[in-house]
């Protein structure tokens, strides 16, 4: 269905993020008529979410300005098992402390999103270990267990792909999707939750929500699923040469964060703008008609827009200044991201694979001697051919930093302190 009348799934369907839904019509119409609960579960495997996790953040933020009420799941309680879809192996249990240091650093980035406070319309952020902690287990296998038939489990596709591939699933890890279906009827009695959203992997989940629902009694629950990102080249959503995209500054700096989105890849580029930013269809549509070199100067408005989303106009708008500086004007930027070394440690000098080990820009000394043989290590814009140079005092630069760059897109400032 694409004619959708309700200014939620309208937006959805034009914007790319509708993979299924579990009644077209029956959701439209529900959204025409009320405010709508729907909800959004994840879980605290980090102390950050990273940019895999942006769409559902998106799905929330176009619910709330569309007049519904978004709510955050935080899987205190189903963190401590872990969700096994479409896992190879067990997730490595957390301790509850770990769960919320996780949960306290995750909490932070969906202010940027959304409204909170106590209005119709404003967001909900609530913890399932509120319910699932407090379960008596013979009661909950009795009321809630005896309606989940392990014929059906096995059957969906996040199981049925790991036992295929003749690897453990832990009757721990099974009942990862009784809880969750679980929590749909909780979210329901407590706030009248209607809606369950989340990524394909997650459909048979959130149709066992719906399922049980039924079977207890609720008003009619729906589902709605994103599609599993990759970009053109099939890298995940999220990753990157160096590691997770992290949504949280102190585990990844804004620069490096409008840098991800700068190197988004030329066929990805129209799909992200809908999916990642708020400009509206018509400029999206002025932009998708911009080719040749003009790409770039596209790539630069969408890193903008997603980085101001997160991290605020100011800092997206200082990244983008700090990328033209360096990349078209060869200056010396201060919003580089830096690392400090002692004024003595400098003045003796640092071993060039090892500072580069310690910038982060090479994993070990083998890999940064390859970068040099390869020729793609430079200190202050020059080339280093010589694995065994040294990095001293002598290579501060007029603004007191040296500058250290593998390739033509990653630089890192040296600082004695």
């Amino acid at each position: 269905m694409s004619a959708f009348k309700s200014d939620f799934l309208r937006t959805m369907h034009e914007r790319g993020f509708i993979h299924q839904t579990s009644d077209d019509a029956g959701l439209d119409a529900l959204l025409q008529k009320e405010i709508v609960t729907a909800y959004i579960g994840f879980d605290p495997t980090a102390a950050s979410l990273h940019a895999g996790s942006l769409i559902q953040i998106m799905m929330l933020y176009w619910l709330q300005q569309t007049g519904h009420r978004p709510v955050a799941l935080m899987g205190g309680g189903t963190g401590m098992i872990g969700d096994p879809s479409f896992k190879d192996e067990a997730r490595q249990l957390m301790t509850p402390e770990r769960i919320d240091s996780n949960l306290e650093g995750i909490r932070h980035c969906f202010s940027q999103y959304l409204n909170f406070g106590n209005a119709a319309t404003d967001a909900v952020m609530i913890n399932n270990a509120e319910w699932l902690l407090e379960l008596n287990y013979v009661e909950f296998l009795r009321d809630v267990g005896r309606h989940f038939s392990v014929n059906r489990m096995l059957s969906f596709d996040s199981v049925k792909l790991r036992l295929d591939r003749e690897q453990s699933l832990s009757f721990l890890e099974f009942n990862y999707m009784i809880l969750q279906a679980y929590d749909f009827v909780e979210l329901n009695r407590r706030m009248d939750c209607r809606m369950q959203m989340g990524g394909s992997d997650q459909w048979g989940n959130i149709v066992n929500g719906i399922d049980l629902g039924h079977r207890l009694g609720t008003p009619q629950l729906y589902a709605l699923t994103s599609p599993l990102l990759t970009t053109s080249s099939g890298a995940k959503m999220g990753k990157s040469a160096d590691g997770a995209v992290w949504l949280n500054a102190d585990m990844l700096g804004v620069y490096d964060f409008w840098q991800y989105w700068r190197n988004t890849e030329d066929a990805d580029v129209v799909r992200f703008l809908k999916l990642y930013t708020t400009l509206p269809m018509d400029e999206i549509a002025r932009l998708s008609a911009l080719g040749g070199s003009e790409i770039n100067e596209v790539k630069k408005i969408l890193a903008t827009e997603v980085t101001a989303l997160l991290h605020g106009r100011r800092a997206a708008e200082a990244a983008a200044d700090t990328a033209r500086k360096t990349f078209e004007e060869g200056i010396l930027a201060e919003n580089l991201p830096s690392i400090d070394v002692g004024k003595s440690e400098l003045e003796d000098g640092i071993g060039l694979l090892a500072i580069f080990v310690r910038a982060g820009l090479a994993t070990s000394n083998g890999e940064a001697r390859r970068h040099v043989k390869g020729g793609a290590v430079r200190i202050n814009d020059q080339q280093v051919t010589d694995e065994k140079r040294t990095v001293g005092a002598a290579d501060l630069t007029a603004e007191g930093a040296v500058k250290l760059s593998l390739g033509k897109k990653k630089h890192i400032l040296v600082r004695p302190v």
